[in-house]
């Protein structure tokens, strides 16, 4: 509004840029409140109706009068732009406080410590504004030890969400009651098997740590958790034969056993999901996990665990195609 003002007292009347001082409230309307708006507005007026008296305007044909009509039809404009863009902004605000509870109540924050572990976990979703996904995590300290669930469901949406729930409510219940881990899964795989149609299914990787010197893992179908040593060396702990993922327990096929890996003081175990392994740069190439699972150094494993993540996200550059949860399980003692 100051340069078309200063351009049409220095050009003279003749340039015809009066008309533009309705940019003013144009602009406002679409970053401010309407208060805003309204106040640029008035100032637009006064600032055109003082170009056209001084332009000498106003009484001389029809410009000066279709000035102060245009400045006046784009505030009103501005000002309707502003009021629904502000309604907007708040169902929005609305809709964000309640997805944050509905992911306070699914993902709840993790133990920072359980039994002689240390916990620290990162989701990253896929979508900017997204606040809970088809991801999964969960620790409980069970009195038969600290049992972990990390899990992935197929597809995204309320659905994925729904079934989240369904898994982590399964787990939550059985870890305080069953006295095996294989019986925590066996009463996973059925409440899914109940709720779940056609060919919908969710990979995940559950692990028990009771204090031995090792960890128990039950594997369906999800990626092989990692194991990181003290002196950086890296290994994945695959199950010796693979099983279906939670859900297709139509299909008849054997259930997963247990097996077990050193977990001793100093030793970390990352659970993650295919997110993170099949995260791509610009040239296709997977993030390769392996190698940067030397990462984890840091001696507090939040930062540990956000260092990698950092990484993960350099690597893409830019956002990941896939929702990336990691849990990272760091054996008190280093």
């Amino acid at each position: 509004m100051a340069v078309v003002a200063a351009v049409d007292v220095i050009a003279g009347p003749s340039v015809g840029f009066l008309p533009l001082v309705s940019l003013g409230p144009a602009f406002a309307g679409l970053v401010g409140g309407w208060r805003r708006t309204a106040l640029i507005g008035g100032l637009a007026l006064v600032v055109c109706l003082g170009l056209g008296l001084y332009d000498n305007q106003l009484f001389v044909g029809r410009r000066g009068f279709t000035a102060l009509a245009s400045v006046a039809g784009v505030t009103a404009a501005g000002l309707l732009a502003a009021v629904m863009r502000q309604k907007r902004e708040a169902e929005l605000a609305s809709v964000r406080s309640i997805a944050e509870v509905a992911q306070r109540v699914l993902l709840r924050p993790v133990p920072r410590s359980a039994g002689h572990l240390r916990v620290a976990v990162s989701y990253t979703s896929a979508v900017a504004e997204a606040r809970i996904g088809g991801d999964l995590y969960e620790v409980v300290a069970s009195p038969d030890g600290v049992r972990v669930i990390v899990g992935d469901v197929q597809g995204k949406g309320l659905e994925a969400v729904e079934t989240a729930a369904l898994v982590l409510g399964a787990f939550r219940e059985a870890a305080h009651d069953e006295p095996d881990l294989q019986r925590v899964g066996a009463r996973i795989e059925r409440a899914v098997d109940r709720e779940l149609q056609g060919e919908k299914f969710v990979t995940a990787v559950l692990a028990e740590v009771s204090g031995d010197r090792s960890v128990t893992l039950l594997n369906y179908g999800h990626p092989a958790p990692v194991v990181v040593r003290p002196d950086g060396a890296v290994h994945f702990a695959a199950p010796p034969r693979n099983a279906l993922p939670l859900g297709l327990g139509i299909h008849g096929a054997d259930a997963p056993r247990p097996y077990e890996t050193d977990f001793t003081p100093g030793d970390q175990l990352l659970l993650y999901t295919d997110g993170v392994t099949e995260a791509r740069d610009r040239t296709n190439r997977f993030y390769p996990l392996a190698e940067r699972a030397v990462l984890l150094k840091d001696p507090d494993p939040e930062t540990a665990l956000q260092t990698l993540r950092r990484d993960l996200v350099q690597h893409v550059e830019g956002p990941l195609h896939d929702d990336a949860a990691m849990l990272l399980l760091r054996y008190h003692g280093w």
